[in-house]
């Protein structure tokens, strides 16, 4: 009896587990990368457990809830899908009312900066010579190549930190730039 009742316990868990994630997602509305999500609902939030939502990512996929791409750099970026907003419709009650709330205005509060943080991305690495290439691109959402990718030579690492962190705040003006004079005959 007492397994019985575990198990339905246990259950109605994954249950909230799953529906907490596509709720989540929806409120969101871009594709969010795994990391970001693992970030956001086990780490910044501990909305749910990692490894808890590491399994309902795979579950919610595999079941088309949810879907997966990857972009040029091959981190994995996940959608709601319309069957997951069906399931959501119907069952988003069972998330707490305190616990949609408290995501809601998460979203209200960071989904620039997460989707900033998606699309204005930067790496960089080591040459021969001890200086570093820093590569910077800009994604536009669900579409795996770069719209936009630039390389530059930067003399120290220090310096390649730095322009990744300048990036994050600089990107658009960038861009807009380079477009303007290069791209847009006006």
């Amino acid at each position: 009896m007492d397994t019985f009742i575990s198990d339905e316990i246990n259950n109605e868990e994954k249950v909230r587990t799953k529906l907490t994630l596509l709720f989540f997602m929806e409120k969101m509305e871009i594709p969010l990368t795994k990391n970001s999500i693992l970030d956001i609902c086990c780490i910044e939030n501990d909305w749910i457990s990692y490894m808890d939502c590491v399994a309902t990512i795979s579950e919610l996929n595999n079941s088309g809830f949810i879907y997966k791409t990857e972009n040029a750099e091959n981190d994995e970026l996940y959608s709601i899908t319309y069957a997951g907003r069906e399931c959501l419709a119907q069952l988003y009650k069972r998330i707490p009312y305190a616990d949609r709330e408290k995501m809601t205005e998460y979203v209200k509060l960071n989904k620039l900066s997460v989707k900033t943080s998606q699309e204005y991305t930067s790496t960089y690495s080591k040459n021969d010579d001890g200086s570093y290439t820093v590569t910077l691109r800009i994604y536009e959402p669900m579409i795996s190549n770069p719209m936009f990718e630039i390389k530059i030579k930067a003399p120290s690492r220090q310096s390649a930190i730095e322009a990744d962190q300048k990036w994050k705040r600089q990107a658009p003006n960038v861009y807009e730039y380079v477009y303007e004079n290069l791209v847009n005959t006006d």
